[in-house]
């Protein structure tokens, strides 16, 4: 992000989070923290990064792929250890800052500039073993005015929208995240009158191409406020017109004071973003921004600063920056006690420096720097999670993930288990008629019983049925239902190949999001026949049928029942281009005789029901 570049250097400093305190089965958290990775700070919510093995590139124009044994026992202790893993009971979800639009054809790669040793389609895996969905960053990266008339273009609308969903595919990311900040900060507010309908247009044109793959659509934005109000924010960005197209609407509630000391982000200056958001899209979308970093501004300068002091130390410097879980140890460095302002909801505190020495002329001289600090701390992240609970909202975005400190995890996670909402148990059952699988063209059912933990059982809420075939990476919805009085679903369901099911319901405040076990159905071949029910002695007959599914080149043998045993009898063949073959047979001796076709596959031996023969 623009406003973000300048914490670059400060993120090389991060440090982990301590492991948080183990949970009980039935008392997990709310899921109701996010934020953003930068492509510079990798390795600090996976530190072990480099120590795990590398894997194989993925081939040009593949989709990452992530085999679940890819990884020792060993690696994943590594990684179950790290930041992303130890508070993945708090998240569902992060978004890697990782690209930058800079033509409509072009999104540039930050991550694969910043870590040349670790592939991107690797750190995607590692990413996926946590369970949580990817939704990566893409910042605006042209140059004033730019994006704005691409957007103006209808034509060059369609091709970012084409070039953003390949991007997502080529990944098999569960969305994307539009932080184009240019609008705000580098256009100028006199040109929002003219982007922002070509804004709306392009927002929605991005959501039907990523709603029709079943992805998600995130806009992060600067504040806004209710447009009746004096005070409008960067209404550019057009909340109210996106809304019914967006999934998440991430608002960036930090920055507040940037060139002048004080608060990073009031919290009743939030509050009343929040409002307004929520009175124009359901509150679930809706994210507090939280900042994990603090500002040092320098106030004023008394005397003459020595050669050998620090360079651009006067007042109205840009402030220095310092990350939330370096604040205590930096208030001890400056000898100051932070005193917690209420109104704000964030910690300040004012010390002095003092340089003594020698001007470049070589005169003694002396200065005196006074300084001011704000950051947000725990009770600062208590208060605004609070403002989670309050509105019932989709929950925190923090900039950037790692820079809290321990007391402020504690402080996010103390809020999720308050606001738990029930868990979902639901299971999933397979009724067919053969124990090995489905026949081709044949009906199975599903069934999903949905209770609480109390046995319970969970009805009238929608129920997903999701399907992954064979040859898929990713579960497809096909079926949308509503439990029974008795929290039950029941499904008739036809396959055409193998296949995994399982039953999906949605999160809302009271209950927990649920997925049941998965079932995978074989599909059995069958063979239709056409054979005669009498023949005359002596004569040829013919046995005719079909293999389905269908199957080219399989062998075929008819099969008579002599002496208590199935034999071959007459000349193998083999099924044609549409599956469909003919065996013959001439039989001298009147009476009964017992058949049977065997059709031989790579994957099993079909056998047909033993059909009877009058010979007469």
């Amino acid at each position: 992000m623009m406003r973000r570049n300048s914490y670059i250097a400060l993120a090389l400093l991060m440090i982990i989070s301590l492991s948080p305190p183990a949970l009980a089965a039935d008392n997990q958290p709310r899921k109701i923290v996010s934020g953003w990775i930068p492509y510079y700070s990798t390795k600090t919510v996976m530190p072990f990064i480099k120590k795990l093995p590398t894997l194989p590139t993925p081939a040009a124009n593949s989709p990452v792929t992530c085999e679940a044994n890819e990884y020792s026992a060993e690696d994943m202790a590594l990684l179950n250890s790290s930041y992303l893993f130890t508070n993945k009971d708090l998240m569902k979800e992060v978004m890697p800052f990782w690209y930058s639009l800079k033509t409509p054809t072009l999104i540039r790669d930050d991550y694969s500039t910043a870590n040349p040793s670790w592939p991107i389609a690797n750190t995607i895996c590692l990413m996926r073993k946590s369970g949580l969905k990817l939704i990566p960053t893409i910042t605006d990266g042209t140059d004033k005015l730019v994006l704005s008339g691409y957007l103006a273009k209808p034509e060059v609308r369609t091709t970012i929208v084409k070039t953003i969903v390949d991007l997502v595919n080529k990944y098999s990311f569960d969305g994307i995240d539009l932080d184009f900040e240019g609008f705000a900060f580098v256009d100028g507010n006199t040109t929002w009158p003219r982007t922002a309908p070509n804004w709306v247009l392009f927002v929605k044109e991005l959501s039907v191409a990523l709603r029709a793959q079943q992805k998600l659509l995130s806009i992060s934005a600067p504040y806004a406020f209710n447009p009746a109000e004096k005070q409008k924010g960067y209404y550019v960005y057009s909340w109210a017109q996106i809304a019914s197209s967006i999934d998440r609407l991430r608002i960036m509630t930090y920055d507040y004071s940037v060139a002048k000391p004080g608060p990073i982000g009031p919290i009743s200056w939030t509050e009343k973003t929040l409002q307004y958001a929520i009175s124009i899209m359901p509150a679930s979308k809706v994210f507090i921004g939280l900042p994990g970093y603090g500002r040092d501004w320098i106030t004023s300068v008394a005397g003459t600063c020595p050669a050998t002091a620090p360079p651009g130390l006067k007042a109205g410097a840009k402030a220095a920056t310092f990350r939330m879980n370096y604040a205590a140890a930096k208030a001890a460095i400056d000898q100051a006690v932070p005193v917690f302002d209420v109104k704000s909801s964030e910690a300040t505190y004012s010390y002095q420096q003092t340089f003594n020495g020698l001007t470049a002329k070589g005169a003694a001289t002396a200065c005196t720097v006074n300084r001011t600090v704000w950051y947000q701390n725990d009770r600062s992240y208590l208060e605004r999670m609070n403002l989670v609970a309050k509105y019932r909202l989709g929950g925190a975005a923090l900039w950037t993930l790692g820079m809290e400190d321990v007391a402020a995890t504690t402080a996010m996670r103390n809020v999720a288990l308050a606001i738990a909402p029930d868990t979902v148990l639901s299971t999933l059952t397979v009724e067919q008629v053969n124990s090995k699988g489905t026949f081709y063209g044949g009906v199975f059912t599903l069934k999903s019983t949905l209770t609480l933990k109390d046995k319970s059982p969970v009805a009238g809420i929608p129920v997903s049925l999701e399907i992954k075939r064979a040859n898929e990476n990713s579960w497809t919805p096909i079926a949308e239902l509503i439990s029974g009085a008795d929290g039950s679903v029941s499904v008739p369901i036809t396959i055409g190949a193998n296949a995994s099911f399982r039953f999906s319901t949605q999160g809302t405040w009271e209950r927990a999001e649920s997925l049941s076990n998965e079932g995978k159905v074989v599909l059995l071949s069958r063979i239709v026949l056409e054979r005669p029910t009498s023949v005359k002695s002596g004569k040829e007959f013919i046995v005719k049928g079909t293999l389905l599914p269908v199957l080219a080149g399989q062998v075929v043998v008819l099969q008579k029942f002599v002496s208590g045993k199935w034999q071959n009898i007459g000349t193998a063949t083999t099924t044609g281009a549409n599956g469909e073959f003919q065996v013959s047979l001439i039989e001298a001796k009147k009476g009964v005789i017992k058949l049977r076709v065997q059709i031989t596959t790579k994957d099993e031996q079909v056998l047909t029901p033993e059909f009877a023969v009058v010979v007469r």
